[in-house]
């Protein structure tokens, strides 16, 4: 039997225009999209219908699952919870971000992440979820159990990313030693002899591990055909590094020189959306706003609040000259679907997949009233 849903009197941001009218949903896709009132169906009551948001970088997973030093929750429960606040915050799509690769500081192992990636597939195959949930590595490549962690992975055809990160002392996000002191020397409560200690430790690692263990991690992605992202690049050379190995998404550039240099080498500039709406990193690196207007910016994440991603697209506008709700929108649907190859969904349009979601804008604040995935109400 044939499945058909209106959505009438609807405001719908299209790639490049916003039309006042109706959607016909046929069969889990976009049949017809109707200017004026040809149709009568459900009534939006003017409210905009955009795409389904896609969510390429969220580390928001673990806190559910280890809310507290030693606590360990239900895994299947924690996902059930991570995916019903994405859902909710309009995320259709999400590539649930996961750890390979262990600091000593970490309260996570890999079986630990192991069994949050069996939590999620467990719950893919029983139709849990709201969302469509995939994986992104993120791969730690100074650590020493990197490798061993990501052949966790090696059958596992849910990955559809994997990033390139370095977070020891005097590389990339951490440029800056006395940024550095301040997170972890203050996190790990260090005296100033053991945090020096630690540093060395951590940049020996690094000058050990982190070029292997690229070079093996780029190789495996392109024979598997999972898209590679680069993580907190700062310099052109960077840059470079991140060309060589086939990257093609630049996730959370820290300057606006490796920013030009992404988008000159054609990969996806991604940045945080909490950047966005605090008007600045809290590490203390390049402001998404400066890079938007500089017309640097491709792809938004939600990082670590789901709800900040839907609140930046319908913020952007208001912060950046020149940069429109359709623009915006963009950075959070067809933008990151096609940096990661999903040609099936990202832009409302007809044979698309109808994962849509309904917002009212509320003194500058986006208000989700209805998300449908597969033409599925889900929230």
């Amino acid at each position: 039997m044939t499945a058909e849903t209106v959505l009438n009197n609807a405001r719908i941001v299209l790639p490049g225009e916003i039309v006042e009218g109706s959607l016909l949903l046929r069969d889990g896709l976009i049949a017809a999209i109707e200017p004026g009132d040809a149709r009568t169906g459900e009534d939006m009551g003017g409210d905009y219908i955009i795409p389904g948001l896609i969510e390429l970088h969220t580390d928001h997973l673990e806190g559910h699952y280890a809310p507290r030093p030693k606590v360990r929750w239900n895994p299947i429960a924690a996902v059930l919870a991570h995916d019903a606040q994405v859902a909710t915050a309009g995320i259709t799509t999400v590539l649930d971000a996961l750890r390979v690769g262990m600091d000593e500081d970490a309260d996570l192992t890999s079986d630990d992440v192991r069994k949050l990636a069996d939590a999620i597939e467990d719950s893919v195959r029983e139709d849990r979820l709201r969302a469509d949930h995939f994986l992104h590595l993120r791969c730690e490549v100074s650590a020493p159990d990197c490798l061993k962690a990501f052949a966790n992975f090696d059958t596992d055809d849910r990955v559809k990313l994997a990033s390139l990160m370095d977070h020891s002392p005097g590389q990339r996000q951490f440029v800056d030693l006395e940024t550095y002191a301040y997170y972890y020397q203050r996190k790990l409560k260090l005296t100033d002899r053991d945090f020096q200690e630690f540093c060395e430790k951590r940049m020996a690692e690094s000058a050990r591990n982190a070029g292997p263990n690229r070079a093996f991690i780029s190789a495996a992605c392109h024979e598997r055909g999972i898209v590679l992202a680069s993580h907190d690049d700062a310099t052109a050379s960077h840059v470079g590094e991140a060309v060589e190995q086939g990257v093609r998404v630049a996730e959370f550039p820290t300057t606006e020189e490796a920013a030009k240099a992404s988008k000159a080498a054609g990969m996806g500039v991604l940045m945080g959306s909490p950047n966005v709406m605090r008007g600045g990193s809290h590490s203390g690196n390049v402001s998404a706003r400066t890079l938007a207007a500089a017309g640097l910016l491709d792809i938004l994440s939600s990082d670590y609040i789901p709800f900040s991603l839907i609140q930046s697209a319908f913020f952007l506008g208001d912060v950046v000259e020149g940069i429109s709700l359709p623009q915006a929108v963009a950075m959070v649907s067809k933008n990151p679907a096609e940096a990661i190859g999903l040609a099936d969904r990202g832009v409302i349009e007809p044979g698309r997949r109808a994962d849509l979601v309904r917002v009212r804008v509320d003194d500058h604040v986006p208000v989700v009233r209805t998300v449908w995935r597969q033409g599925r109400r889900v929230a």
